[in-house]
C-alpha cells in the first residue's frame, strides 16, 4: 500500500494514470477507463492522489470496492477515497 505522502500527485502522476489504469480484469479495465475518459482532465488533486492509492490494490480488491462489495478500510477509508469510489462506479 503507497502512504498518502508517497501518492501526492505530481504533472509525472498525471500522465501515467491512464497507463496505469490498465489492468489484467477486464471489468476493472473498462470501469477505469470509462472514468478516466470523463474526467481525467478535471480531476482535483485529491482524486489523483486517491486514484493512485486505489491503483495499488490487486484486481480483485479494486473489483469489490468499485462493485460496493467491500468498504475501504486502513489507508483508503478516508472522504475522498469513498467520494472517488462513487464517481468511478457512475461513469
Amino acid at each position: 500500500m503507497v502512504s498518502l505522502t508517497e501518492a501526492l500527485p505530481n504533472i509525472h502522476d498525471r500522465r501515467r494514470l491512464r497507463w496505469r489504469a490498465r489492468r489484467g480484469m477486464l471489468e476493472n479495465d473498462i470501469l477505469l477507463t470509462r472514468f478516466l475518459d470523463r474526467y481525467e482532465e478535471t480531476l482535483s488533486d485529491a482524486e489523483v492522489t486517491a486514484f493512485v492509492q486505489l491503483l495499488e490494490l490487486a484486481d480483485g480488491d479494486l473489483m469489490d470496492l468499485l462493485m460496493a462489495r467491500k468498504a475501504p478500510m486502513g489507508e483508503l477509508a478516508t472522504e475522498q477515497v469513498r467520494d472517488l469510489l462513487v464517481k468511478i462506479s457512475a461513469s
